[in-house]
């Protein structure tokens, strides 16, 4: 498929079933981000796939742990997959997907959180390309603010030279696969 086509159908996915990807599926998306854009070709980010479905769950609830709806920018994201916008009763940020993705970036350095969201764009793009679903999530810094996430960075060997910029959830879509909404007008300008 042209990647064009991938960008147009790829959509984000909230709702997940109950079925782990496979090992070679996340490899090659972990391979498509290693392979985003970095500032200077410094190649900082890294990468921590959660390949167990139960401790995914544990980082999305630290995820969601102080979650603040008051710096919010409209109030509703879809019915068809509704987001913890939508629903203040959820209770994980990774709506049950089976493996994450968090994506590091070095503290301090001007460029991390672009670098860190190419390196997920480049994942959700591929994803798509193999038949997984994904969606991009923020929040990081905040998911391992607290005891329980310093040991889990400590246990990974993740050195505090760096700070979690965002993650990618994956997983297999529940239900019908949301069909893409058209684009809102006037959004560009091409001065020649």
């Amino acid at each position: 498929m042209d990647i064009l086509d991938i960008m147009k159908e790829r959509r984000s996915i909230r709702k997940y079933q109950d079925r782990q990807i496979d090992r070679e599926a996340l490899e090659k998306i972990i391979e498509a981000g290693l392979y985003a854009p970095n500032a200077g070709g410094g190649q900082r980010t890294r990468i921590v796939a959660v390949h167990n479905k139960e401790l995914a769950e544990k980082i999305g609830r630290l995820n969601l742990a102080r979650f603040d709806r008051s710096r919010l920018a409209g109030g509703y994201v879809s019915a068809e997959q509704p987001s913890v916008i939508d629903n203040p009763n959820m209770k994980s940020g990774f709506y049950g997907a089976p493996t994450v993705c968090v994506i590091f970036g070095a503290r301090n350095f001007l460029y991390s959180i672009p670098d860190a969201f190419c390196c997920a764009e480049n994942m959700v793009l591929e994803a798509a390309n193999i038949g997984i679903a994904s969606c991009i999530i923020a929040r990081g810094e905040e998911t391992f603010d607290n005891e329980v996430g310093r040991e889990l960075l400590k246990e990974w060997n993740i050195s505090d030279t760096y700070t979690a910029c965002c993650f990618v959830i994956l997983g297999y879509c529940d239900g019908d696969y949301p069909r893409v909404k058209p684009r809102k007008d006037n959004r560009f300008l091409i001065i020649d």
